[in-house]
C-alpha cells in the first residue's frame, strides 16, 4: 500500500493550489500561468465555472487537505489491504464536486475508473496528474468514456438517471445518489452578519449544488426584508447570463401565473411548500413552533444534503455561511463512502 505517499501527495498538492492561489498575477511563474489557463478554459467549456467559484473550490480543498485533517479522517476506517477497482460517475454540477469521491477511493487502497461529466472534464485530470507526481507515480487511476469494468461502483444524477442506475447496477455493490437540496431555519434575532452569511449558502455557485439553500423556514413575525438587505452584495449575480436567463424566465412564470412573489432585481422571494426552488428563486415558509420545523425535516429527511441554522435551535445543522465547506467526514446523501469501501 502507498497510503502515506498518496497523503503526502494530497499535502504537497495543497500546497501546490495555495500557492498558485496567493500569487500575485503580476508575478507569475510559467506554471502559474498554466494553471490561470485552465481555469480560464474550464470557464470557456462551462461558463456556470466562474473564475471566482473554481477559485473558491480550489481554496476549500487547499484548506482540507491537511495531514492532521487527513490522518484523523482516515483513522476511523479500515484501509483494503486487496486493491479492487471502483467505477465512479461523477457530477459537474459544480466545479470539482468528484473529487472526494476519487480521494475517497484512492485512499482506500482501490482504483478509480472514472466517467467525468461533461460539464467538469478538465480541472480533475489535471489534480489528479499532480497529485499523481507529488505521490511519486504510485497514484491509480483511469479516465474512461464508459464503464466497463469494475468491482463496484459510486454513481451520482437526478431523480430520473438514479433509477436508470439502479437498474444497470443491479448486480453490483453500488452507491446511487439522487437529487438533493439544502434549507435553512432562522430563529428570528439573526444579526446581520449571520444573514449576509446565509446569502453565501444561497447564491454560491449561482445555488447550483446540493448543499445550497433553496427553501427557508422563518418564524412568523419575520420581515422578509431583512433577508433582501443582506443579500445586497451578491447583487452583481445578476450580470452573469446565464443565471440571467433563468431570472427573467422564472420571473416571466410566476407574473403569468399570477402567483405572489417578491423580488430585488436578482433574486426573487416566494412562499411556497416546495423544497426544491428553480434557479433565481428561493422559497420559503413561516412556521409557529420549532416542532413544526423538525417534522418537516424528519418528513423530508432524503432529500435534504444540510440544514443551515444557529446551534442554539438544537438542530443538526452547520452554521450560517459553512454550507459550502464541508468537512472530509461529511459524505454526499449522509452515505459513508469510505465505510462502503470498506466492503469492496
Amino acid at each position: 500500500m502507498n497510503t502515506e505517499k498518496h497523503i503526502s501527495g494530497l499535502c504537497q498538492l495543497s500546497d501546490y493550489i495555495k500557492k498558485y492561489l496567493d500569487a500575485d498575477p503580476g508575478h507569475f511563474s510559467e506554471e502559474d500561468e498554466a494553471f490561470s489557463a485552465l481555469l480560464r478554459t474550464c470557464e470557456m467549456e462551462n461558463p456556470w465555472f466562474t473564475q471566482e467559484n473554481q477559485r473558491f473550490a480550489l481554496r476549500q480543498w487547499a484548506g482540507l487537505l491537511k495531514e492532521e485533517n487527513i490522518k484523523n479522517w482516515l483513522a476511523s476506517y479500515k484501509i483494503s489491504k486487496t486493491s479492487k477497482k471502483v467505477g465512479l460517475i461523477l457530477a459537474g454540477n459544480i466545479p470539482m464536486v468528484g473529487f472526494h469521491d476519487v480521494i475517497c477511493v484512492v485512499l482506500s487502497n482501490h482504483i478509480p475508473v472514472i466517467k467525468l461529466s461533461s460539464k467538469d472534464k478538465l480541472m480533475l485530470p489535471f489534480l489528479l496528474k499532480k497529485w499523481n507526481e507529488f505521490s511519486e507515480g504510485t497514484v491509480p487511476f483511469e479516465l474512461v468514456d464508459r464503464l466497463e469494468d469494475f468491482d463496484a461502483v459510486i454513481a451520482t444524477g437526478s431523480n430520473n438517471t438514479a433509477r436508470y442506475l439502479e437498474y444497470y447496477f443491479k448486480n453490483h455493490l453500488s452507491i446511487i445518489r439522487k437529487n438533493r437540496t439544502s434549507i435553512a431555519v432562522l430563529k428570528g434575532d439573526e444579526s446581520e452578519a449571520e444573514l449576509q452569511l446565509l446569502a453565501e449558502d444561497i447564491f454560491r455557485y449561482f445555488g447550483l449544488g446540493c448543499r445550497n439553500v433553496t427553501r427557508i423556514l422563518i418564524p412568523e413575525a419575520f420581515k422578509i426584508d431583512r433577508l433582501f438587505e443582506n443579500f445586497l452584495h451578491f447583487k452583481d449575480i445578476i450580470n452573469h447570463h446565464k443565471y440571467a436567463n433563468n431570472y427573467d424566465y422564472n420571473r416571466a412564470i410566476n407574473l403569468l401565473n399570477r402567483d405572489l412573489f417578491w423580488d430585488n432585481n436578482f433574486v426573487m422571494l416566494k412562499e411556497d411548500e416546495s423544497l426544491f426552488s428553480p434557479l433565481s428563486v428561493l422559497n420559503f415558509t413561516r412556521y409557529k413552533t420549532l416542532g413544526e420545523v423538525q417534522a418537516f425535516i424528519a418528513e423530508n429527511q432524503e432529500n435534504i444534503q444540510a440544514v443551515v441554522a444557529k446551534p442554539e435551535l438544537g438542530l443538526e445543522s452547520v452554521p450560517f455561511g459553512e454550507a459550502q465547506n464541508p468537512g472530509l467526514d461529511t459524505y454526499a446523501d449522509d452515505v459513508d463512502t469510505m465505510r462502503f469501501l470498506e466492503l469492496v
